[in-house]
């Protein structure tokens, strides 16, 4: 009954973490665990609460074991939703076919004690499995398992304390109980809204700007203040019992510009905390719903419309799988995230996750703020939610649909170019941001540093909320994660070592993941990870190092030139369809060391250069040993056509790249031209080269017929 995940040949996803603090978990073949494991959070910092540990803890009752590696299981053969349906119908189970699980009959819960008929919930991309009346959830192997089981011992139902049975560690007793007493002193030292004074209730409503909000709004979800910290407190209920599992701390700041910054921190740590906020108000036979991203939207959209609303514990960062059983009851669900193109984004993805077919989006405007803040203006919320779009779109579209998206765009340039760079403003200049959805190829000479470069490149944007997937084929991970650690404390932390546990945890924050692939890979399996991470871990980042270890397991007989262009065109298959941006690490070929690479210089035909994006060079001038002397350059930019090229200098102390101080290197613009130009510009030249030499050799012509001629006459 308990396979062994070594047997059934699987691959991993390995998450970022320090050693000490983050626990690796050996899931055997039956996976079962409670809601409130999983999930990566990335609490933002900014909020200081007294005693509180913010440690990672487990509902559950398996025992962990702490290492620096935290792993999620991914078959090499991933199920399908026909395979699902297949077996269940060979174990005579009925199911039925929801928006983006298959509802069953739970086998954990006895059927004379069975509230719902279909209260066990299987995902239909990865096969999971929830039972919402006992919160035990398992992989798809695991569900098999079960029922062989509970067939050959001729059983009508299992017990989920017998799949619950796994003893806990000291450390993960103390540690649970820890939060658990946290979680209580918070909660009964805050205070609710209904008990303040009316000048305080007030003061701390237009800190928030929830003026508008009224205190019976706010004592029907349960929002408290913890004065302490002059924070609002939002509870989290479930379970069974509904009782009180964690909660979440929001404070707020404002800034020079009048414009209001939230800080927010979760008790338990946030990778255990699974809140759909507002959950527990939803009737059993409600059928729509509104999905917000922050707490605060959904009090407004609930006051200003009646109409059940949740709110997501990640907001636009992430829509856990796990919590989608508890949506599908939902015949129509309205995503308003937010109020700009990042909101507008993450709603297209999580409509495919819930199922275009009942989604519909609210279109970030001017006249669609966020609801808190359209609330605030005195808008009218029934026609805001009415006026929103549907999801699924049909094939062929005319120019009246396509209309407001490119007003939007027009009107909000600056987010349409995507996320800045914090550490690279040369890098912002040229290419504007980083935007889902592309294919950037780079390269450089061996031994340059381009995996030091682009690594930091993807930390810089991982440090700003973009989730980062790392395919290292050519360094292993930890040597990866020692030199990111390394760019992230801009230090050497070997000769620091008592910092390292304080750098250590704020990069386990960061939402960033590594494939435990190394060397040659096929094609297939990465791409199949890929997939699995950007659907439970909503990836919009992946970086490929590099292309040429990936090419050693495909068919030999095939020409290695036609392989590399169908690994490439596979990659801008999936950064189109799958709205997740793909950077290509691609070794170039050989060229004389004073000679700077072209386009033209990358490693195989010129499918690389036509089917990306952005093309990223890293020169390196390998007959100077002065600073100055490695440079990156833009030779493709598809999103405004800017290239160009600026100097950069490397820190070995903290293994980072800077622009050198001003003054001494001017950013040089690089004129553009057609890719079937490159050819031409480089015989011009070498007829350039050859128009010298003979120059030089008709310089030196008449000195030697001169000497000639006097030499005849003696």
């Amino acid at each position: 009954m308990w396979r062994s995940p070594l047997l059934r040949g699987t691959t991993c996803l390995l998450q970022v973490a320090a050693p000490r603090f983050l626990h690796q978990r050996h899931i055997p073949s039956l996976c079962v665990r409670p809601l409130t494991q999983g999930l990566l959070h990335r609490p933002p910092c900014g909020l200081e609460l007294r005693g509180t540990g913010y440690f990672l803890a487990h509902s559950g009752t398996r025992a962990f074991k702490k290492d620096a590696k935290s792993t999620v299981e991914f078959p090499v053969s991933p199920v399908t939703v026909t395979d699902i349906k297949q077996y269940l119908r060979s174990k005579d189970i009925p199911f039925h076919d929801g928006y983006s699980c298959l509802h069953t009959p739970s086998i954990f819960v006895e059927a004379s004690a069975r509230r719902d008929s279909c209260s066990l919930f299987v995902d239909k991309t990865t096969g999971q499995f929830l039972c919402k009346d006992t919160l035990v959830e398992g992989s798809w192997e695991d569900l098999q398992d079960c029922l062989e089981v509970m067939q050959k011992e001729e059983q009508d139902f299992l017990s989920p304390r017998v799949l619950l049975g796994y003893p806990e560690s000291l450390e993960e007793q103390d540690e649970m109980e820890r939060e658990l007493r946290e979680v209580q002193r918070i909660w009964s030292s805050s205070v609710p809204f209904s008990d303040l004074p009316e000048d305080e209730a007030l003061l701390v409503k237009t800190m928030f700007q929830i003026t508008k909000v009224s205190n019976a709004t706010l004592k029907r979800f349960g929002v408290r203040l913890f004065k302490p910290t002059k924070s609002l407190v939002f509870p989290w209920f479930g379970g069974p019992d509904s009782s009180l599992k964690g909660v979440k701390l929001l404070s707020a700041q404002s800034t020079d510009t009048d414009r209001v910054i939230y800080n927010e921190a979760t008790v338990p740590k946030s990778n255990s905390y699974y809140s759909l906020f507002g959950l527990p108000l939803v009737g059993r036979m409600d059928t729509e719903v509104v999905l917000t991203g922050h707490e605060l939207d959904t009090l407004a959209v609930s006051q200003a419309t009646g109409l059940p609303s949740v709110a997501l514990p990640r907001g636009v960062s992430c829509l856990p799988p796990i919590l989608l059983p508890y949506l599908e009851q939902f015949k129509r669900v309205t995503l308003w995230l937010g109020d700009d193109i990042r909101s507008w984004e993450a709603s297209k993805i999580f409509s495919r996750k819930l199922g275009l077919r009942r989604c519909s989006l609210v279109r970030p405007g001017e006249y669609r703020p966020c609801p808190v803040e359209a609330l605030a203006q005195g808008k009218n919320f029934s026609h805001i939610i009415k006026s929103s779009i549907p999801a699924a779109h049909k094939s062929i579209v005319s120019f009246k649909q396509l209309r407001e998206d490119v007003y939007g765009e027009l009107v909000n340039t600056e987010q349409v170019a995507g996320v800045k760079w914090g550490r690279f403003p040369e890098l912002n200049r040229i290419l504007k941001g980083h935007r889902k959805g592309e294919l950037t190829v780079f390269t450089g000479p061996t031994g340059s540093g381009k995996t030091t470069f682009i690594s930091e490149v993807a930390l810089d944007l991982c440090m700003q909320g973009v989730n980062t997937l790392w395919g290292s084929f050519e360094i292993n991970n930890v040597r990866l994660a020692k030199i990111m650690l390394t760019q992230f404390a801009m230090q050497r932390l070997e000769e620091n070592l008592e910092q390292y546990d304080f750098w250590a945890d704020k990069f386990e924050e960061l939402a960033l993941y590594f494939m435990t692939f190394h060397g040659q890979q096929n094609i297939k399996t990465v791409l199949d990870t890929m997939q699995h991470a950007v659907y439970l871990y909503d990836i919009n980042h992946v970086i490929i190092d590099n292309l040429q270890f990936m090419m050693g397991q495909e068919n030999l007989s095939v020409d290695k030139f036609a392989v590399q262009d169908h690994i490439i065109g596979a990659f801008r298959k999936f950064a189109t369809n799958s709205s997740c941006h793909v950077t290509l690490v691609i070794h170039p070929r050989k060229e004389e060391d004073d000679r700077e690479l072209q386009t033209a210089s990358i490693f195989g035909s010129a499918k690389a250069s036509q089917e990306a994006d952005n093309v990223l060079i890293l020169q390196e001038k390998k007959l100077v040993t002065c600073a100055g002397r490695r440079s990156l350059q833009v030779t493709k930019n598809r999103f405004d056509g800017d290239v160009g090229i600026f100097p950069l200098d490397f820190i070995k102390s903290s293994l980072t790249f800077a622009a050198p101080i001003k003054g001494k290197h001017k950013l040089r613009k690089v004129p553009t031209k057609p890719e079937n130009e490159e050819d031409e510009g480089s015989e011009v030249v070498v007829k350039k080269e050859e128009v010298k030499k003979e120059k030089a050799a008709k310089t030196k012509t008449p000195r030697n017929i001169k000497k000639g001629s006097e030499s005849m006459e003696k």
